[in-house]
């Protein structure tokens, strides 16, 4: 069993509390807009990590980070890019990549909305955490924890650090 903590949309802006609520987890996955790459070092530092870069991130970051990462963690298959879409509203690119290479889990940031939701069609679970920094039109910072024990996703947590507009709870 690998325990995942998952966030995105970060912006430039690591709060704190993440480290706290993230102290059991295995690793860290990030979907994208990370924003410095100081935070990503941070991160990397904490805990094993995985990142996509996102549409406000630079040429180190994605230097770094690809746009679109495919892995198995535990008998998970996983994607995670930054945009994407939804179950029945994916992009192009997206919708072409999971038909391609069926995902069990398909993971996406960017629209700052936080989402869980199963894809019947192509028989996957769909997450887009919100967006844990203090910058773009979410009210609430949220981040997610979860656990894959192999094939199944369990134990899901959304975690709420607070108003965007404040760096405290």
């Amino acid at each position: 069993m690998r325990k995942i903590g998952l966030l995105s949309d970060t912006h430039s802006h690591l709060d704190e509390k993440i480290f706290t609520y993230f102290q059991e987890c295995d690793e860290i996955w990030h979907a994208g807009d990370i924003g410095d790459v100081s935070l990503a070092d941070q991160l990397e530092e904490f805990k094993p990590f995985r990142a996509v870069y996102g549409n406000i991130d630079d040429e180190k970051i994605r230097a770094r980070y690809p746009e679109n990462l495919h892995f198995r963690c535990e008998n998970l298959s996983v994607f995670m890019t930054h945009i994407g879409g939804y179950p029945g509203r994916y992009t192009k690119r997206v919708r072409d990549l999971i038909q391609q290479d069926p995902p069990d889990l398909y993971i996406c940031g960017h629209s700052h909305i936080l989402k869980v939701m199963p894809d019947k069609k192509h028989n996957l679970l769909h997450i887009n955490p919100g967006a844990c920094g203090i910058h773009g039109f979410h009210k609430v910072k949220t981040i997610i924890r979860f656990s894959i024990d192999g094939t199944q996703v369990q134990d899901m947590e959304v975690i709420e650090l607070g108003l965007r507009g404040s760096k405290k709870a």
